[in-house]
């Protein structure tokens, strides 16, 4: 999977912030294939993951649950915030 890393950390942005602007940055590089859909997504400022659950199996694992969850349903696009503070995972639309 590939990651566009934003230092963002000037701007302030909240959580509804950052995903406004990681799905616009995911429609312009995924539009070649019909667009960006969300996967999955960690907010570690409140310890959030979607889908809900996905690294209960994951505690001892290199690769946290939600992206391993994004890897194995054809996401290809990671969007990573302020060195990991929000990151969005998207696949193709026509994958």
């Amino acid at each position: 999977m590939k990651t566009l890393h934003l230092n963002a950390d000037e701007l302030g942005l909240d959580f509804d912030q950052s995903l406004k602007l990681a799905n616009l940055a995911a429609e312009h590089l995924l539009a070649r294939q019909g667009g960006a859909m969300l996967l999955s997504f960690w907010d570690d400022l409140r310890g959030l993951e979607s889908p809900h659950g996905v690294s209960e199996c994951h505690f001892q694992c290199p690769i946290p649950g939600w992206q391993d969850y994004a890897s194995n349903r054809g996401g290809v696009l990671m969007v990573n915030f302020s060195q990991g503070r929000f990151v969005f995972c998207y696949r193709p639309i026509d994958a």
